[in-house]
């Protein structure tokens, strides 16, 4: 690994790129919309809550008067949205460089979303799974096309009961549940990664978590808004990661990067390493066929 200090400074023009960012309303995906708006890109802001975009859209004109910015409304929280968003967005653009699948939620209490999925598994992890899939044709068309998953430091703990996937049938815990969804995503990274390695037109697959950054999925847990302060990094390096997995010449398929500080908290974007129990090929197997069967979207 270089001991150089990544930045965004690394990052190359963007321009004639399309990028689309899901939850790019607040948090990493606003401050990713911001710097590559910076470098020329074409960002798609995915978000649920358009009227908030606005807001943020706003902010970055004033300061980057030629961005380029354009916001599609997106809830992951239903098939129907997702599905629509799709449709329209090949419907009206001919390529798409990098899809980033950055929305989540975290910790929140039990809920299901509109199509009966245990909440955080179906935003972070099936939502993400069927957007890619319906956006796949756009994605080979597209030379040189890049997919990024956002997991998590939480992977860690993940371990994913394939028989209720959804907590229909344990009493619910939050935590376990979103680290559950943070390991599905590497499992959706890797198996992508894998099944199309040789494919020299299939989109380039890479992964990274943010460490411990400061952000609104938090407000849920009083434990983390009593740490944040202590142990933190501000978003404008939390994202340095994931702008560093959409955008680096040099990245590998199925590279996985976060903060080289220590266990990962907090520092410049570096390879890491998940770990072992998110390189089981069989569990990630099960997991991209059960996606296939819930979203009904085959690849």
């Amino acid at each position: 690994m270089s001991s150089k200090k990544w930045s965004s400074q690394n990052i190359p023009n963007q321009k004639d790129r399309i990028i689309i960012i899901t939850g790019a309303s607040s948090g990493l995906g606003k401050e990713a919309t911001k710097v590559l708006a910076g470098k020329n890109a074409t960002v798609i802001m995915a978000v649920r809550d358009t009227h908030k975009a606005e807001t943020v859209v706003k902010e970055i004109i004033s300061e980057l008067p030629n961005a380029k910015v354009e916001i599609r409304n997106l809830d992951l929280n239903s098939l129907d949205s997702v599905k629509s968003f799709a449709k329209e967005f090949i419907s009206d653009y001919d390529q798409l460089d990098v899809l980033i699948n950055n929305a989540g939620v975290m910790m929140c209490p039990y809920s299901k979303t509109k199509d009966g999925f245990e909440i955080q598994m179906g935003v972070n992890h099936l939502g993400h799974f069927a957007l890619t899939g319906l956006l796949m044709p756009l994605l080979i068309k597209t030379k040189n096309s890049r997919v990024v998953a956002t997991s998590s430091i939480a992977h860690k703990s993940g371990n994913i009961n394939f028989d209720d996937i959804n907590w229909e049938k344990r009493k619910y815990k939050t935590i376990k549940a979103y680290s559950d969804s943070k390991l599905a995503n590497l499992y959706f990274a890797y198996e992508l990664a894998k099944k199309h390695k040789e494919d020299p037109n299939y989109p380039f697959v890479t992964a990274a978590h943010p460490g411990y950054t400061y952000t609104d999925l938090q407000r849920h847990s009083n434990f983390w808004k009593i740490l944040n302060p202590i142990f933190s990094q501000k978003v404008e390096k939390g994202v340095l990661p994931t702008l560093r997995a959409a955008t680096d010449k040099s990245a590998n398929i199925g590279d996985f990067y976060g903060p080289e500080g220590f266990l990962e908290l907090k520092g410049f974007p570096v390879l890491v390493l998940s770990n072992n129990l998110s390189h089981n090929k069989e569990n990630a197997k099960r997991l991209w066929d059960i996606s296939e069967k819930l979203t009904g979207v085959k690849y």
